[in-house]
């Protein structure tokens, strides 16, 4: 598909804010990605091509370096198709507050695609690209991943460069992939995978060869399964689908283990509380002196929403009743997660509690936004690597398995994606 014929069928979906125009002309270099065209969300800078965040106080920003995950890419022969559409600042769950306009699902035709990796992950089910470059916050690649039927990965915190990245907020904030089946994912994360000195949470380790070590041979596996999943699902379809997935898992050799996560019913307060403080100390660039806009001047109602709150909690006076608690909550979901994964290989269970709603349709209160976070969120909260592949559909509608894993056992994790996949 060329270029043209990726604008003229975008027309639709709106997947992308901006095109390489040059890219139909471009030799790609030999490489483990050469040949592949990806999206790139657009708070991730890619050199002389536009880095808005889908925001008008960005709207006219051209990133003036690539990231280190586009370097990486690049050498490596890929080719960037354009950047992709998103909620505004990677502030929303459902593709809907982008300056830009609502990003449609190709997959479910009139439903959100989710987000913030909106575009990405509907340029990736419309089959404009082979992969996409997204960021997950509190669940940005996976959520829409779930929701569009395709594959998306969050690797363990640290393990791939947040270098070039627009950050929301930084002790959550991890680039990642998405396509359509796990061995490419596979493929991206061989490429941008490894220690960065330009960014101080970079991990200086060695990091294994993901596709030649995938494996879908599940013998001796342990998956735990929480309860506490099932409870939480308000489309209690979901609950079939994803135990069917399960099933399929166990009939490639691996074992369910029954296991608890008794405050996962806290994860949204909590990631929301530290989302607030760390984004408004983000934000605070953006006083439309050196580049774009005054953001509070031009910003969408979420935005506008984390940046008052985030103001507010920040203030001494209300840091040690809501932010300290936050932060001792955060270590009480790291420490349970990692309890429940003691002895199992991976977590499994749901990618979201109910299925992509219709665009457009009035949801006035935002804690019902929220509540699609509430299987993501605690990953993030944990630095923990996941991942979320197709398990079928409700009605005709995608929905994901989530895969969770220990930290640094990203292998695990896509081995177990890839189980699913094969069986």
């Amino acid at each position: 598909m060329n270029l043209e014929e990726i604008k003229k069928k975008d027309e639709s979906i709106n997947s992308f804010i901006a095109y390489n125009e040059g890219v139909d002309g471009i030799d790609e270099e030999a490489g483990v990605l050469s040949g592949l065209r990806f999206a790139v969300k657009s708070n991730i800078c890619v050199s002389g091509m536009l880095a808005s965040c889908a925001s008008k106080t960005l709207e006219d920003y051209v990133a003036p370096y690539d990231a280190h995950v586009v370097e990486r890419i690049k050498s490596d022969g890929a080719v960037v198709v354009g950047m992709a559409n998103m909620d505004e600042f990677a502030c929303g769950g459902s593709g809907e507050t982008s300056f830009y306009g609502v990003t449609q699902n190709p997959n479910a035709p009139g439903r959100i695609p989710g987000g913030s990796s909106s575009g990405v992950a509907a340029a990736v089910a419309a089959g404009f690209v082979d992969a996409g470059l997204g960021s997950d916050t509190g669940g940005s690649i996976r959520n829409p991943a779930s929701h569009c039927g395709v594959v998306g990965f969050k690797p363990t915190y640290g393990l791939v460069s947040r270098y070039g990245l627009i950050d929301m907020a930084m002790s959550l904030d991890q680039i990642g992939p998405l396509a359509r089946d796990v061995k490419t994912c596979c493929m991206v994360l061989d490429s941008i995978a490894g220690y960065d000195r330009r960014d101080s949470s970079s991990l200086n380790i060695k990091v294994g060869t993901f596709t030649k070590d995938l494996n879908p041979d599940l013998g001796g596996v342990r998956l735990g399964y929480a309860r506490e999943f099932d409870e939480l699902v308000a489309d209690k379809e979901i609950c079939s689908v994803i135990h069917t997935a399960v099933d399929r898992l166990v009939d490639a050799g691996a074992e369910v283990v029954d296991v608890s996560l008794p405050n996962l019913d806290i994860a949204i307060p909590t990631y929301y509380l530290n989302v607030y403080v760390e984004f408004f100390s983000a934000t605070r660039k953006y006083d439309g002196r050196r580049y774009g806009h005054k953001i509070e001047d031009v910003c969408g109602e979420e935005v506008l929403r984390r940046i008052i709150l985030g103001q507010y909690i920040s203030q001494k006076e209300y840091s040690g009743r809501y932010y300290r608690k936050a932060l001792k909550a955060r270590s009480l979901i790291r420490s349970e997660l990692s309890a429940a994964l003691s002895d199992v290989d991976v977590l499994v269970g749901p990618v979201v509690p109910k299925l992509p709603h219709k665009i457009g349709q009035d949801i006035t209160d935002p804690r019902v936004m929220y509540a699609y976070d509430v299987f993501t969120t605690p990953v993030n909260l944990a630095g923990l690597p996941a991942g979320s592949t197709p398990a079928g559909n409700v009605e005709g509608i995608p929905t994901g398995l989530h895969v969770i894993g220990k930290p640094l056992e990203d292998q695990k994790v896509l081995d177990v994606m890839h189980a699913l996949e094969c069986n």
